[in-house]
């Protein structure tokens, strides 16, 4: 029985994501913002968070960023009413896994809740390798840093995984929808282009620091 917590400043919402999370059989704690959010993570033994991004005294990119600096595995998933493509890419670049809209399906989030964590178990059971090299390119699994011809290219979280997943399986043709459920572990939405633009980053800071080589 895993324990979630939520960050949710709407009460209407936080008690609907909280009955319905616990007939699916999790236990759930809330907070109503996002400073308050942080001292319950701190002090509880949580398993995933599910935060808002609009949040008083501090917003949901901002605390993505603290629970991050603090624990780099636990998933996150943040729950909207802002759908863009930037606004995802500002989700994922804070650090959370999955970026959900309002209004929501619960079935959708307690699958979603459900492929997180399982995701973490197969991560916590496999060893991972030290690092990776290829063409020049040298991944650091355990500091998250990533090197091209001995310098290093600094990278967010999803830009990190991108890369990884990529350079673990080169030579290979990757469609959006593979990306989509091993990076960011979702079904990809053809809406929108997050992964070409997550890609692109990843050419600029390549090309940039080749230059500077």
């Amino acid at each position: 029985m895993a324990s979630i917590l939520i960050i949710e400043d709407d009460q209407r919402v936080a008690d609907l994501l909280k009955r319905g999370l616990e007939e699916f059989g999790y236990q759930t704690s809330t907070a109503y913002d996002g400073d308050m959010g942080i001292r319950l993570f701190r002090s509880g033994n949580y398993e995933l968070i599910i935060t808002d991004v609009v949040l008083p005294k501090k917003n949901g990119f901002e605390v993505c960023k603290e629970v991050r600096n603090i624990n780099k595995d636990i998933p996150i998933i943040m729950l909207t009413a802002l759908g863009t493509t930037d606004d995802k890419l500002e989700g994922f670049d804070s650090g959370a896994d999955d970026y959900m809209v309002k209004p929501f399906d619960i079935r959708e989030i307690d699958a979603r809740i459900r492929a997180l964590l399982k995701r973490k178990i197969v991560k916590n059971d496999t060893i991972v390798k030290q690092e990776l090299v290829y063409d020049g390119l040298k991944i650091d699994f355990q500091t998250k840093t990533v090197y091209r011809d001995g310098k290093e290219i600094r990278l967010t979280p999803k830009e990190f995984n991108l890369l990884s997943y990529m350079a673990q399986n080169p030579e290979r043709l990757l469609t959006r929808v593979e990306i989509a459920d091993k990076v960011w572990n979702t079904h990809f939405d053809t809406g929108t282009n997050f992964i070409d633009v997550y890609i692109n980053y990843l050419r600029k800071k390549s090309i940039r620091n080749s230059i500077r080589n």
